[in-house]
């Protein structure tokens, strides 16, 4: 917490009372104290964090309307307001507000409590019951009749080992299936912004890629890295790993033996774009707008051959607008895909720059 003061504005020090403040410190949420102007002259560290401020000013015009009420009735008042969790993409903030009139100077309190939280992990709930419950029966219905067909076979041994390499295979797609969920599931009720830590790209990459390396060699696939000048974001380092990791296994699984994957990384307006370009197979235009569905598979039958489960691409994508950034697709049949996670970089990097 700390105390801002303006020039302009003639508070003395019983305008905010010890009491108070102390007070305010203690608050999980966000707070705010704004002078007549509805200039802050007070506010937590959530405020930064959330965004709320540009320039010392209210940038909501949500916010300022019911604070423009307060002012004009005096009496509190309760609202909910969006706000966005970067310059780009579609993640948000869903924020309760309550605005507080103070019987001295004219002062407004504003109370916001995030309670982005708590819808998204209402939405997982709901959407994890309804989806797991579909997923889980293929694989699991598959080792039940593998296990009838290896009692069935108990006197052919070669058929017992068919059968029993076709149960290792759906046992390892299960365990995959159910690692990807529980990933989804920690990815879509975490937010890293709230506990964010600054990275450089090119070393997230570069981990990436390595993690890839034994999938890369078995398929004949070169992947290419091309160092150029690192970029710093802010978040959850494994999340962002595995965002990249997830793009670049997508590209190897789905690209012909002995073809290249290239990844680059730019800078534009303050975004960090990071691409991953395959030779594959391409996805349809029809398809693009549902590829990032929990478990939709452009081509089921491949999925199955590579293990894919249906999930590498939405757990990309909650990460992605997790960290306040954004996820583009270019795609063309029997020629390739790029992917491209765009986030924002560190502010005073961007100065320096």
């Amino acid at each position: 917490m700390r105390l801002r003061r303006n020039s302009d504005i003639e508070l003395g020090e019983r305008a905010l009372p010890d009491l108070l403040t102390g007070v305010l410190e203690q608050l999980e949420g966000a707070s705010m104290i704004l002078a007549p102007g509805d200039i802050p002259i007070y506010q937590s560290a959530a405020i930064d964090e959330l965004g709320i401020l540009k320039e010392n000013r209210i940038e909501s015009q949500e916010l300022l309307a019911l604070v423009r009420v307060v002012r004009r009735t005096s009496t509190k008042q309760q609202g909910s307001i969006e706000i966005a969790r970067g310059p780009i993409g579609e993640g948000k903030h869903e924020l309760t507000v309550n605005v507080i009139p103070l019987a001295d100077e004219n002062l407004v309190l504003v109370l916001m409590s995030d309670e982005s939280e708590a819808q998204r992990v209402h939405e997982v709930r709901r959407d994890f019951v309804a989806n797991i419950s579909h997923e889980l029966k293929t694989p699991i219905g598959a080792l039940s009749l593998l296990s009838e067909a290896v009692l069935g076979a108990k006197d052919d041994p070669e058929a017992v080992k068919k059968f029993a390499t076709r149960m290792q295979s759906e046992a390892k797609r299960l365990t995959d299936l159910v690692q990807e969920i529980i990933q989804l599931s920690r990815v879509q009720d975490s937010d890293p912004l709230k506990v964010a830590q600054e990275f450089g790209v090119n070393d997230l990459i570069k981990e990436a890629i390595d993690q890839c390396k034994t999938t890369a060699d078995a398929r004949h696939i070169w992947v290419n890295f091309t160092e150029t000048q690192d970029f710093t974001v802010k978040g959850d380092r494994e999340q962002l790993i595995m965002a990249i990791h997830n793009l670049i296994e997508n590209a190897i699984n789905y690209s012909p033996e002995g073809t290249n994957v290239s990844i680059t990384s730019k800078l534009q307006d303050s975004i960090v774009d990071i691409a991953v370009t395959d030779q594959g197979i391409g996805i349809p235009e029809t398809e693009i707008e549902r590829i990032f569905e929990r478990f939709y598979r452009v081509d089921p039958a491949r999925s199955r051959q590579t293990g894919g489960t249906g999930l590498g691409l939405s757990i990309v994508k909650h990460i992605v607008t997790k960290h306040g950034g954004e996820i583009k697709v270019w795609s063309s049949e029997n020629v390739g895909s790029t992917f491209s996670v765009r986030l924002p970089i560190v502010t005073n990097e961007v100065e320096s720059a």
